[in-house]
């Protein structure tokens, strides 16, 4: 039997089923063979990974990476830590569908998160998007999600009312048109805007579209801090009157660990009636917009009425009161977390020196109140602002990662001064917390990153060490893999990761990128139910 690679004697971890010592040999781009002394005469090329540790591709269930292949379609932060496929368009955003008047205002809003993107957004349609996607060529493979706030907004712009009977129709279309393009989810981001307007009603009809393919539900859910509990009873209400699964993004509690034991008991008991998982990042710290601090009124409109308001003195002020008092079932990260616990991630070059500092230091720099010195920001900066927030020990993200419904998902922003989650998650769950404290089995760990996180998008080509499956591998060193990335030196990439391979090529060697792009766009669409 010929081989273009044979990996030797490593101690391999298929994904599912027991880890044991074998050889793996991999021709045009597929596992070929798993067994013990498999003839390396006509092997192309031989690895002896003995002492090292072999395991599927991992798959990272909530990635923002659907404009950064258009800068860099290397995705080196991912693939050197062993990710070769991303779930992208999370939390309800996506560049598309697309309405041509709108543009300018979905670039500008998505900009602090997901990037630029190209020059020109040659797409309207999400089809177009994904061609143009695939013409970039991205070294991991990207699984589309259809995003409910990009089809809300193409459909009713930034809104705050309920649909009409025709618009709720339309956005249901756009949705089909999604699944039928190749999504393997359906998003939602209810903190973000406009799906931040839409109430329970317009989510059910919205996830029976979902349920017709068999795809799950996948929401960053309206509140984090105390209204967790009844943000993600209003999601399982959803999935369970849809019948579509649920897939709860970056699961945590904000700033009150007693609502944790709580919350995993509501998952557990949900999960004998409802198809339910959740993904975590493993940090005590969040990422996202500084925009996400406004009350959502203060949103309505798109991003150039937003930037009014904040020119406004009565609007600032009124936006400056609502978030010292709260408004009911919003989760009011400022208060919640306090501006000594958020720091500037993001921000343009004129800006750079606020990065790393929190919003209380740039107060004082600015003489100002710190959330006034947060509208100033927004302001100047046309809202390209993104933070780091921290919100939990180190004791609550162990507590749930150690639940078996968890997988996991890095939520990496790419910038500047990232969240370390960008290099490390993957390291972190697998290398940290099983293979150096064993505060979970090495192996269901390596089953949460690939077999469990293939069979939930339905990708049956990859995810496990089989025959015939798609050759993507990560062959590490369990002695050394390690996260190494920390929020005062994000850019660090993990130790121990000797290769990544993608359909049978290396993307990742020698402790460096190849250059190799075979990752590509899944475009397959789910059957229908």
């Amino acid at each position: 039997m010929a081989f273009d690679l044979l990996i030797q004697g490593a101690w391999v971890v298929p994904g599912e089923g027991p880890a044991r010592r074998t050889d793996v040999g991999v021709s045009d781009g597929r596992i070929a063979a798993v067994g013990s002394s498999l003839p390396a005469g006509t092997a192309r090329k031989v690895l002896d990974a003995t002492g090292l540790m072999l395991c599927p591709g991992f798959i990272d269930m909530h990635a923002h990476s659907a404009l950064e292949p258009f800068r860099d379609p290397r995705l080196t932060p991912k693939v050197a830590q062993g990710f070769t496929t991303e779930v992208i368009n999370p939390d309800g955003l996506a560049p598309a569908p697309l309405a041509e008047d709108r543009r300018e205002d979905r670039r500008t809003y998505l900009r602090a998160l997901e990037g630029p993107g190209p020059e020109r957004w040659v797409w309207t349609t999400f089809p177009e998007y994904l061609d143009a996607l695939a013409e970039a060529r991205p070294a991991t493979t990207l699984v589309p999600s259809i995003g409910h706030n990009a089809v809300r907004d193409v459909v009713m712009g930034w809104a705050r009312r309920r649909p009409t009977p025709e618009e709720l129709e339309a956005m249901k279309q756009q949705v089909r048109l999604g699944f039928e393009a190749g999504a393997r989810t359906l998003s939602f981001g209810l903190i973000y805007m406009p799906g931040a307007f839409s109430e329970t009603e317009e989510l059910v009809e919205l996830a029976k579209e979902a349920a017709r393919f068999g795809a799950p539900l996948v929401p960053h859910v309206r509140n984090e801090a105390d209204g967790v509990i009844e943000a993600v009873g209003e999601m399982i209400e959803v999935a369970r009157r849809s019948g579509a699964p649920l897939h709860l993004s970056h699961l945590k509690v904000v700033g009150n660990p007693r609502l944790v034991e709580p919350l995993l008991a509501l998952l557990e008991k949900t999960s004998s009636e409802v198809d339910i998982t959740f993904d975590q990042y493993p940090y005590g710290a969040g990422s996202t917009v500084l925009s996400a601090l406004l009350p959502p009124w203060a949103q309505e409109g798109g991003t150039s009425t937003m930037l009014e308001r904040l020119g406004n003195a009565t609007q600032r002020e009124a936006i400056r009161r609502d978030v010292e008092r709260g408004l009911p079932g919003w989760e009011n990260t400022y208060r919640a977390c306090g501006p000594g616990s958020i720091v500037v991630a993001h921000a343009p070059p004129a800006y750079a020196d606020m990065i790393g500092e929190t919003l209380v230091k740039i107060g004082e720099r600015r003489g100002c109140d710190p959330f006034v010195a947060v509208m100033d920001l927004l302001k100047e900066t046309g809202l390209d602002v993104a933070t780091i927030d921290y919100y939990a020990s180190e004791e609550m993200v162990r507590t749930i990662a150690r639940h078996p419904l968890q997988l996991v998902g890095s939520d990496g922003v790419f910038g500047e001064n990232p969240h370390p989650r960008l290099y490390g998650t993957a390291a972190r769950a697998l290398g940290r917390y099983a293979l150096r404290d064993g505060l979970i089995p090495v192996e269901e760990v390596v089953a949460r990153l690939t077999a469990r996180a293939a069979d939930r998008l339905g990708l049956t080509d990859r995810g496990r060490i089989k025959e015939g499956l798609r050759a993507d591998l990560v062959l590490l060193d369990p002695e050394r893999f390690i996260d190494t990335a920390t929020y005062e030196d994000p850019k660090r990439y993990p130790e121990g990761v000797e290769n990544v391979f993608v359909a049978g090529q290396a993307v990742w060697a020698n402790g460096a990128p190849t250059g190799a792009l075979l990752g590509g766009v899944v475009r397959e669409p789910l059957r229908v139910k």
